[in-house]
């Protein structure tokens, strides 16, 4: 049977359900100005339901959303944290790697406002001289567009740690990305700036399988972790959207989730997990399908 990395789950959705606090366009983020501890205990959460990766709280942490929200200057502050309560529950867990999250420019599935590569290269790289001493790898999310992949993946060319390319695809054809361009477009991305992994994510589970059948033939490591929303909302589409746009979806528990994350395996898939909606039980309930089929988690 195959090795299986197993990522975590949604950290922004769980940040909203523990902390109650109200959504906002940083919901994820700013709790951990004041209630660091709160990112924590979901890294510690998903170390205890199998996953062997904690994904840092940093999706979010780009100075233009942080400019918006007028916390600009807590920048430096959110990294650190971020990367310190990650590091804390990997230690008390006693293994795992952390995977700096390196999320969207200035909005989520928005590839139609996505900065020039050259400008984004910028913003990214200064992410990534920050977070490298403190990461295992990088996990750039989210990518709707070609030209948001190459701009993450120029902003990563400096670094000697492990890249992963989580691309995100079109609600109804695994095929497409968001931004309509064909997902098999992306070989070429891929074969010029070599990133360790090629993974579908933040996208519903139905179209995933159709993704990874183009995915397989880069010639990566590949595989996925898929959102628990109904559909992407023209209202989270607008801008400042908050989570309140997105609908959660009340057929996707974790035996169902883990059943389509085990065809994703099925498919040759070796690093899998979930996304937004996705929490710890779904996650543990894929840990203990892989292990009864003889996988090992690593």
């Amino acid at each position: 049977m195959a090795e299986i990395t197993l990522l975590d789950g949604s950290i922004g959705q769980e940040v909203v359900k523990r902390s109650g606090d109200r959504a906002t366009p940083l919901w994820s983020t700013s709790v951990m100005i004041d209630r660091p501890d709160v990112v924590g205990g979901i890294h510690a959460d998903y170390f205890a339901a199998g996953a062997t990766i904690a994904t840092t709280n940093t999706y979010a942490v780009l100075r233009d959303r942080l400019v918006r929200a007028g916390i600009e200057d807590h920048f430096e502050e959110l990294l650190e944290k971020a990367a310190a309560q990650a590091a804390a529950a990997r230690d008390a867990h006693g293994s795992g790697r952390i995977a700096a999250a390196l999320g969207p420019l200035i909005a989520s599935y928005r590839p139609d406002i996505c900065p020039p590569q050259d400008e984004a290269k910028q913003v990214y790289a200064e992410l990534v001289t920050f977070l490298e001493p403190k990461a295992d790898l990088f996990l750039i999310e989210t990518v709707s567009s070609l030209e948001h992949a190459k701009g993450a993946l120029l902003g990563c060319s400096d670094t000697d740690k492990p890249v992963w390319l989580a691309a995100s695809v079109n609600d109804e054809d695994g095929t497409l990305l968001r931004s309509g361009e064909p997902l098999s477009a992306l070989a070429q991305v891929v074969g010029e700036y070599q990133p360790d992994a090629v993974l579908l994510n933040c996208s519903r589970p139905e179209v995933i399988g159709d993704g990874l059948n183009i995915v397989r033939n880069f010639g990566k490591p590949f595989g996925a972790y898929a959102n628990g929303f109904t559909r992407i909302s023209e209202g989270f589409l607008k801008d400042a959207p908050t989570v309140d746009a997105l609908e959660q979806r009340q057929d996707l528990d974790p035996k169902a989730y883990a059943e389509f994350a085990m065809g994703w395996v099925a498919q040759g898939a070796t690093i899998v997990g979930g996304c937004c909606e996705v929490g710890p039980d779904h996650i543990a309930e894929l840990a203990r399908q892989l292990l009864a089929a003889g996988h090992r988690i690593v």
